[in-house]
């Protein structure tokens, strides 16, 4: 088995495939990294405070992530590509293990994030889409500018990730979904969407009441979760993977209301992408031929710089940029215009042999590149124009020409320093079969990472609960244990049993807070609505926080009186309530989960009426509760 490995890791390092998917996926996990961001700035006090608003404990925390939020910029432009993924690496790990985002707002994407992080700092994220590229080509300005650096990478920086955070979590879930009734009656995706606390704001009642459907759609997961491991690699198969891959995702970021984990996921199928697909798909968005030409001196450093940067940003491929010295007497066009006259300017010739000159070179290619039409629009504006004539006269006049011999052609020099080349070009390359054989060790111990989690917590776990009370097996336990908290910790290696039995065998009850106001009108805080749904913005980690922590099968009155604390005085703020003046009400509603299909259960829920069963009031700086210290009695 290891030779078998270490061949075809071999085998897959040696081929060179498009980086275009890579650049991509790193793009869209920036993005997502950095809403996430966003979302934990606007609940920072929900979140952070021990009470919101009223005992701030950490006042540091907007600073850092806004840091962190400039890091997550710089991957998604591609900026310091190293720093950056490294960075973010250690944002995620330090939010996640040292604050309560972990124990009480589990975001459930979280350790997935943190995996995939860790993959990305040895992924060539930097290869297209990125500042890093461009600032590559202008380490030798006088280069021309189709000379790219390389933009091809190994096919095992696809594959690998593919495999591990994709294959290895899949695998893990399916083997939890064995021990769930409804994911075995096939209602595994139509139980949570049925159920008003995870819902979205979308009705997808049309679907959800057609039963034959929802069956085929529980069952197809389960196939596609157990099998996705060992065929999303063969060529035949890879592209229905990446459909039914796609659809489950969108279906879950659309339906449900913890959409960060769902889009978290849909980024990782951009390395599904066939790699076909990627030359297909630029052959349809570039344009088939040029509808600006635009001449330059390629003896200045300044124009050589500018042509590099344009060209960079030109992704459709719409202008030709060509050498004035040598081309420009080949367009009779410009047979008008002074030889001396064409170095002084940037000249450019469009489809129609309209001649442009200076700014309105400029405006030109903005226009011509399409997405950056309206900069050209703002460019070619009345007041706007005449600064940028002003100051594009100043530099143009003032630039400094030098010849140019042969040394202006060599190759970029500027030094890669990512961990990718480093190790998957530089050592590999030199040692192709050590690099194999050790690689092939790091993922045999990444293999018993994720085992040991899946064995501990979906088999022995399940099977046997007395086993951790037997002399033999504690210190096995423990051991186990040890391993599980470093593989979270490090590589987001976390069990996946997500809405199984479990969770909601007993989740016969759901919770919402009113509160009256000074009118004696009672109003509902804007967090769970009379149907019962979580509002927008209290999706994803604060989802987590109500739906799986304080409102649970068997609720913890300790745990409900806190979260209740942590609600009433965050939006109680956030809705400029006095809280020493209003009373909040507790309701409770009667719901169902069964583990078998019903017609319409999500609007049975939905309708359910509601009870006031007690209240909560403010004073000052402390809170009291009236409400039944058992409600699960009720």
């Amino acid at each position: 088995m290891f030779k078998i490995i270490t061949s075809q890791f071999l085998i897959l390092q040696s081929k060179q495939v498009t980086a275009t998917g890579i650049g991509l996926f790193r793009l869209l996990y920036g993005i997502i990294t950095l809403q996430e961001i966003f979302f934990l700035l606007y609940f920072n006090h929900l979140i952070f405070d021990p009470t919101p608003y009223i005992d701030v404990e950490f006042p540091m925390i907007p600073f850092f992530l806004c840091l962190w939020g400039i890091i997550a910029s710089f991957i998604i432009i591609g900026y310091r590509y190293q720093f950056a993924v490294i960075t973010n690496y250690i944002f995620w790990i330090i939010f996640v293990n040292f604050t309560t985002m972990q124990r009480d707002f589990d975001g459930g994407f979280d350790s997935f994030m943190i995996g995939v992080g860790f993959f990305l700092l040895f992924m060539p994220g930097d290869r297209a889409f990125s500042i890093d590229s461009l600032r590559l080509k202008l380490s030798t300005p006088f280069a021309h500018y189709s000379t790219h650096p390389k933009t091809t990478v190994s096919s095992l920086s696809y594959y690998l990730p593919i495999l591990v955070c994709l294959g290895f979590l899949y695998f893990d879930s399916a083997v939890h979904k064995l021990f769930a009734e409804h994911w075995r009656n096939g209602l595994g995706s139509w139980l949570p969407s049925t159920q008003p606390y995870y819902v979205s704001s979308l009705d997808m009642s049309f679907l959800l009441n057609n039963e034959l459907l929802q069956k085929t759609i529980g069952y197809t997961i389960l196939v596609f979760q157990f099998t996705f491991i060992f065929f999303f690699s063969n060529h035949r198969l890879r592209s229905i993977y990446l459909l039914v891959g796609l659809g489950m995702h969108l279906g879950i970021a659309l339906s449900l209301n913890i959409y960060p984990f769902g889009l978290g996921m849909l980024i990782c199928y951009v390395l599904l992408v066939p790699f076909k697909w990627w030359r297909v798909m630029g052959n349809l968005v570039t344009a088939k031929q040029h509808s600006l030409t635009v001449f330059y001196d390629k003896q200045c450093p300044l124009c050589s710089r500018t042509i590099l940067i344009l060209n960079h940003f030109d992704i459709f491929n719409c202008i030709d940029f060509k050498n004035a010295q040598n081309h420009a007497p080949n367009y009779s066009a410009l047979s008008a215009i002074r030889p001396e006259a064409l170095l002084l300017d940037l000249y450019a010739l469009d489809s129609s042999n309209r001649i442009y000159s200076g700014v309105n070179t400029y405006i030109q290619i903005l226009k011509k590149m399409r997405y950056l039409y309206p900069l050209g629009i703002i460019l070619s504006l009345p007041g706007i124009h005449t600064l940028a004539i002003n100051k594009y006269r100043s530099i143009a006049d003032s630039r400094a020409r030098i010849s140019c011999d042969s040394e202006c052609l060599i190759s970029p020099t500027m030094e890669n320093n990512t961990l990718y080349h480093k190790i998957f070009e530089t050592f590999a390359a030199s040692k192709p079969k050590a690099f194999s054989r050790k690689l092939t060790k790091i993922f045999i111990a990444i293999v018993i990472l994720q085992l040991n989690s899946t064995l501990h917590y979906g088999l022995i776990y399940r099977l046997d609960f007395n086993a951790k009370h037997s002399a033999v097996s504690t210190p096995i336990a423990e051991a186990s244990n040890a391993l599980i908290m470093v593989s979270l910790t490090f590589l987001g290696i976390t069990p996946h049993a997500l809405y199984l039995h479990d969770h909601f065998a007993g989740y016969d009850r759901i919770l919402a807070i009113t509160y009256t106001d000074q009118n004696g009108i009672e109003k509902w805080l804007p967090f769970v609505n009379e149907q019962g749904r979580l509002l927008a913005p209290n999706w994803g980690r604060v989802q987590s926080m109500w739906a799986n922590i304080a409102v649970t099968p068997n609720i913890d009155d300790i745990r409900l009186k806190k979260f209740i604390m942590k609600v009433t005085a965050f939006w109680g703020h956030k809705t400029g309530l006095n809280l020493d003046n209003t009373v909040f009400n507790i309701k409770l509603k009667r719901i169902s989960a069964p583990s078998y299909w019903v017609h319409d259960q999500l609007h049975k829920n939905f309708t359910a009426p509601w009870t006031t069963i007690g209240t909560v009031k403010w004073t000052g700086r402390s809170i009291s509760y009236d409400f039944p210290k058992n409600i699960n009695t009720l």
